[in-house]
C-alpha cells in the first residue's frame, strides 16, 4: 500500500547531502513515494564504456541510489534509531544500455513490518528490487539490493 499523503520532497536533496556521489553522478529523482522511486541517469560521454553506453559502474550506481532513496523515503522517521546499510546486492545485465536510463526501485517488504522488527530489537533485512530501462522502456538491467537497518547503540 502506498503512502499517498506523505511528503517525500526532501529525499532528493537529502540523498545529495548524505551521499556526495549522488550529486556528482548526474542521477536525478523523477518520482519518490514511500515505497517506490524512479531515478534517471542522463547520457554523458564522460561516463561511457568501450561500447558507447553508460559504464556498468554508473548503471549499478543508478540502481543502488534509487534503492537508497526508497529506503530514505520509507524509513526517514526512524533514522534516529538506526542507520540504513546495504547488506548485499546482485545485478543482472539484460541488454546493452545506451543513452539515458531510468531505474525504478520498489521496497520489497512493508515498511511497518521492517520497523516492527527493528523495535523488537533485531536488525531487519529487506530487499529493494530495481529495474533499469532505456529511453524506449526496454529493461537493460535488474537488481536486488538487500538493505538492513543497523540499530544505534545507546
Amino acid at each position: 500500500m502506498r503512502a499517498m499523503s506523505a511528503d517525500h520532497s526532501f529525499v532528493a536533496e537529502a540523498m545529495k547531502q548524505a551521499v556526495p556521489w549522488v550529486g556528482t553522478s548526474g542521477v536525478e529523482f523523477v518520482e519518490v513515494t514511500g515505497d517506490r522511486v524512479v531515478a534517471g541517469l542522463p547520457d554523458d560521454p564522460a561516463t561511457h564504456n568501450h561500447v558507447a553506453g553508460p559504464h556498468a559502474a554508473m548503471i549499478f550506481g543508478l540502481g543502488e541510489t534509487a534503492s537508497g532513496a526508497v529506503v530514505m523515503a520509507a524509513f526517514a522517521p526512524h533514522m534516529a534509531k538506526a542507520t540504513p546499510l546495504v547488506a548485499r546486492s546482485e545485478i543482472t545485465y539484460r541488454k546493452l544500455a545506451l543513452g539515458p536510463l531510468r531505474a525504478e526501485a520498489v521496497l520489497g517488504r512493508p515498511a511497518g513490518e521492517v520497523v516492527a522488527e527493528l523495535e523488537a530489537g533485531s536488525r531487519p533485512e529487506f530487499p529493494v528490487t530495481v529495474t533499469v530501462a532505456n529511453a524506449e522502456g526496454v529493461t537493460t538491467a535488474e537488481m536486488v539490493v538487500v538493505w538492513t537497518l543497523r540499530p544505534h547503540r545507546a
